[in-house]
């Protein structure tokens, strides 16, 4: 209708000339999308919070949003961005404009005003005129606010463990079931947007087992107790193609992120975050799936498990703009929430994994300091469902993030500056993204009769031996492209008259491949050399470098074990005492690189132990970080540190570094040309690089 016709509607209905209702225009009438999308990231003040918000202290990054690709702007103006349904006139559905020129279903924002919001959910602009539902009436009308600022008659709720507390997040779209995600096909693969630059690969060969025996020869008359024997895997690795070819051949993803929207996420947290969301969507490929769960005081699915097309990613960015802070930390319903996605799901891709971010204390969970296992749902870990938490700031809970990743096969990382959450979540999914194995088991089996297995140290492994003490195994789980694993098995090795050669062990991998889930195999047998007598003992450099690297980590757990109970001074001794020991060994004499960069970051700890203040504020998670990354073998973040250099990235993968370089360089919302030649950075450091000095 005419505008004068509009007009005389609104004052037939009783609203006021200056209402906010939606009048209809064109899309050559409609401010740029980029103003729409602009401010979204502008910092916030923290409020509704239960507990003490620390404000950030760094500055707020220049970007001004997520932006929605060029193509996809028309359809964006037409999404409420609070249930991301589409708006559209004459559906029965009021649609408010406010002030600041953002639309949203009537009903959406009305019922986001009665939970206390009264600022634009997408710039957080404040409103001097709010939307209201007459309940006896059953019209909509605006109110104006006063002057002075709503703030101060908004008082801040008290939360209780026990009490019934409303939904941070309103929206009647959210299904009882989480069945309504995109279909998939079968043994499909998929190719990133950005596939000429990282994941436009091919796996190349199959897990490559060597093993290694602390000497190679033992005299007949002699016997050898605590035998080491190094058994040490490969993944395959990945060959990038020289030209672009439909059939893709990397596995599609199913990532659900699990976020802290609480009130100390405000400002310069929460527009980083979106930033890094942002890296994510646009780095995942048509075929990959992501669901966005977002907590405070209770848990909401903003997106579900979609793919990431092009109105794939449209619809993730307008969710992750949407987001706001306030509240408590409810880490327990966003992971049940999480999980929830992934269990009701009616498709389901070959890689599944969770990321957790969150920044404080969780403010529900009615348990005691040891039981941060109850947090974590019981289908996550029954499904091997990977939790990789990422501990943002200093006022994180350490202890609960790391016991999270921990019993579900994920790693812990330590954000401890704010400013490299991308880089760290890049990290994170350049390895997701680059799985090409899947559940490999090793079976470890004593060939001569009178051997027996003493011990098998494999981290955080599961790992079995048989009541014989003739068998065992290690459920390694996934591998991503060109990941390396290390075991060390001990055995008693006996007196022998009567062989000239003995034969030891048999190791056997079985393993699937992610692409078309065919079981594969290979093995490889060790044994050494009995002779008479032998010459000088030359004990083998990688079985005493592995040596090393656990002496570490189980140096790291002590201390951290002590730091726990307030002996700080027996926890600086311990690391001191086992980098002093590390200096003595066969590898580090030789200048092995492993033992200067194991040497490095025990000294980092002993830093980072150096009072209670500095060891509550970062010692905790960074050794939490350092004992998940060497427990599990694969790179965490840790600290401030974003250089691919830097001895924390020990255990990085190529894809993983490509991925970082990308972030690095990478403006938000451009992505590299498609006809344009491959980033290779320099190549992926291993973990027995020399680290570079401080």
């Amino acid at each position: 209708m005419g505008g004068s016709k509009w007009l005389k509607a609104k004052m037939a209905l009783g609203l006021r000339l200056n209402s906010c209702l939606y009048v209809p225009r064109t899309v050559e009438d409609s401010p740029p999308p980029a103003a729409a999308a602009a401010a979204s990231l502008s910092p916030t003040p923290p409020r509704d919070s239960d507990r003490r918000v620390k404000m950030p202290t760094t500055p707020t990054p220049s970007s001004s949003g997520l932006l929605p690709p060029k193509h996809s702007f028309k359809s964006s103006k037409k999404i409420c961005a609070i249930c991301l349904e589409t708006m559209k006139p004459g559906q029965g559905h009021a649609i408010f404009t406010a002030e600041c020129s953002h639309s949203f279903h009537f009903h959406c924002i009305a019922s986001n005003v009665e939970h206390g919001k009264q600022t634009c959910p997408v710039c957080r602009a404040n409103w001097k005129e709010i939307p209201v539902q007459n309940p006896v009436a059953n019209k909509s009308y605006t109110r104006p606010l006063p002057q002075n600022d709503i703030m101060r008659r908004i008082p801040s709720p008290q939360i209780h463990v026990n009490r019934q507390v409303a939904p941070l997040f309103h929206s009647p779209q959210e299904p009882i079931l989480f069945n309504d995600d995109d279909e998939v096909v079968n043994n499909q693969s998929t190719t990133a947007p950005n596939s000429n630059k990282i994941h436009d690969d091919h796996f190349t060969g199959a897990v490559k087992v060597q093993t290694f025996p602390e000497v190679s020869a033992v005299p007949k008359s002699e016997p050898h107790n605590n035998f080491s024997i190094l058994v040490h895997l490969k993944a395959p690795t990945t060959t990038a193609l020289q030209q672009h070819s439909p059939q893709t051949s990397r596995a599609p993803v199913d990532l659900v992120t699990v976020l802290d929207v609480s009130g100390s996420m405000a400002g310069t947290k929460l527009a980083l975050l979106k930033r890094a969301m942002g890296f994510v969507i646009q780095n995942l490929g048509p075929s990959d799936r992501l669901s966005v769960i977002a907590f405070s005081s209770t848990a909401r699915r903003l997106f579900p498990l979609r793919k990431m097309t092009d109105s794939g990613r449209n619809e993730a960015i307008q969710a992750v703009n949407s987001l706001s802070s306030n509240g408590g930390t409810n880490i327990a319903e966003g992971l049940k929430k999480g999980a929830k996605v992934l269990i009701e799901c009616k498709w389901k891709n070959p890689i599944r994994s969770i990321i957790l971010l969150s920044d404080g204390q969780d403010t529900y969970a009615n348990r005691s300091s040891s039981d941060h296992q109850s947090l974590l749902p019981e289908s996550v870990s029954g499904l091997h469902i990977p939790v990789h938490a990422f501990g943002f700031g200093v006022d994180h809970d350490a202890v609960l993030m790391h016991s999270i990743s921990e019993n579900s096969g994920g790693t812990f990382s330590f954000i401890e500056a704010e400013n490299v959450i991308q880089d760290a979540f890049a990290q994170c999914i350049g390895g997701i993204l680059s799985v090409v194995v899947q559940e490999l088991k090793v079976e470890i089996e004593c060939i001569d009769s009178l051997l027996k297995l003493v011990s098998v140290k494999s981290g955080s492994y599961k790992t079995v031996v048989e009541s014989d003490k003739r068998k065992g195994s290690i459920e390694v789980g996934d591998l991503y492209a060109e990941e390396e694993r290390d075991f060390l098995v001990t055995t008693d090795i006996p007196i022998c008259e009567f062989t000239e050669e003995m034969l030891l062990l048999k190791v056997r991998c079985v393993y699937k491949h992610p692409m078309n889930s065919a079981t594969n195999n290979c093995e490889s047998v060790v044994g050494i050399q009995r002779p008479l007598v032998t010459g000088p003992v030359v004990v083998s450099m990688e079985v005493d470098r592995q040596r090393n690297r656990l002496r570490s980590a189980e140096a790291m757990e002590q201390a951290k074990t002590a730091a726990e109970r307030g002996d700080l001074t027996f926890a600086v001794s311990v690391l001191e005492n086992c980098r002093r020991n590390l200096s003595e060994t066969v590898s580090a004499r030789a200048g092995d690189r492993l033992c200067a960069a194991l040497d490095a970051e025990l000294r980092e700890m002993q830093e980072r132990m150096a009072s209670r203040q500095v060891y509550e504020t970062s010692g905790r998670a960074y050794v939490l970080s350092g004992l998940s990354s060497h427990c599990w073998q694969r790179a965490t973040a840790r600290g401030d540190s974003t250089d691919s250099t830097s001895l924390v990235h020990a255990y990085q993968t190529q894809s993983m570094v490509d991925m970082v370089h990308l972030s690095q360089t990478m403006p938000l919302g451009i992505p590299p040309s498609a006809s344009g030649p491959a980033v290779r950075p320099v190549r992926a450091r291993s973990f027995n690089a020399r680290p570079q000095p401080r």
